[in-house]
């Protein structure tokens, strides 16, 4: 996919030992009103994300996607501790970016554990978190993993837990239709948060709908939170 054109860069970032790609999009013809890193879920690499990226840019947004240590071109390795100290490289990478503009965590399936991991460990001013599970645990059971054998997945990226805790506003955006977390996840997660948080399910919209597809029908209500000044 085409990650070229106007307002569009990309980028190398230092993480530890391993150099990750990154790709920011900015609105054309205007300043920025807001600046979010994105980070995008299990199967995707910053290619996907263009058009998503496009469209933020179109109504002020500008962000930076990037990929995971062992994802698309960034070297390394993936594993749970490096994503996440990935996404602390990638956050201080865009402030220097946009600055002085305030930095937007956006989570995107696994992407929300990675962002919800580290929400404590960065000055995000808000979060979104999109198409997210529980824990990972439940989400192995929620995508096919017998039961039975919950107990030898990972006990990590317990974003409920994390939730509980978690500093900055949250708005939690999940498809209606999505077949591998239930929107009763969703729910579990608005009700743990304890700051304030935001539930929005998107009526006839599947998981991959939000970056295959990309449409304000589903992105209007998060530009709308980006754009926010407040904390509230």
């Amino acid at each position: 996919m085409e990650t070229a054109g106007p307002g569009v860069s990309r980028h190398a970032i230092q993480s530890g030992r391993n150099v990750l790609d990154a790709a920011l999009v900015r609105p054309e013809s205007t300043a920025a009103q807001a600046s979010v890193l994105i980070c995008h879920g299990i199967g995707e690499t910053v290619e996907l994300w263009h058009d998503v990226q496009q469209l933020l840019a179109a109504s002020g947004v500008a962000s930076l996607v990037f990929d995971y240590s062992g994802y698309g071109r960034s070297g390394g390795f993936f594993t749970a501790s490096q994503s996440e100290k990935d996404a602390v490289a990638a956050f201080h990478f865009l402030e220097q970016l946009t600055a002085p503009l305030p930095v937007d965590l956006f989570g995107m399936s696994l992407g929300s554990a990675i962002a919800a991991a580290i929400v404590g460990k960065v000055p995000a001013h808000r979060m979104v978190l999109c198409g997210a599970f529980t824990s990972l645990r439940k989400a192995a059971v929620s995508v096919g993993i017998p039961q039975a054998f919950e107990f030898g997945v990972p006990a990590i990226w317990d974003t409920e837990d994390a939730l509980g805790s978690c500093p900055v506003p949250v708005l939690i955006v999940h498809c209606e239709k999505d077949r591998l977390f239930p929107v009763s996840m969703a729910e579990q997660l608005a009700a743990s948060c304890a700051s304030p948080c935001e539930l929005v399910i998107v009526p006839n919209a599947s998981h991959s709908d939000p970056f295959y597809h990309p449409q304000l029908s589903y992105w209007g209500s998060i530009v709308a939170r980006f754009l926010l000044q407040d904390q509230a």
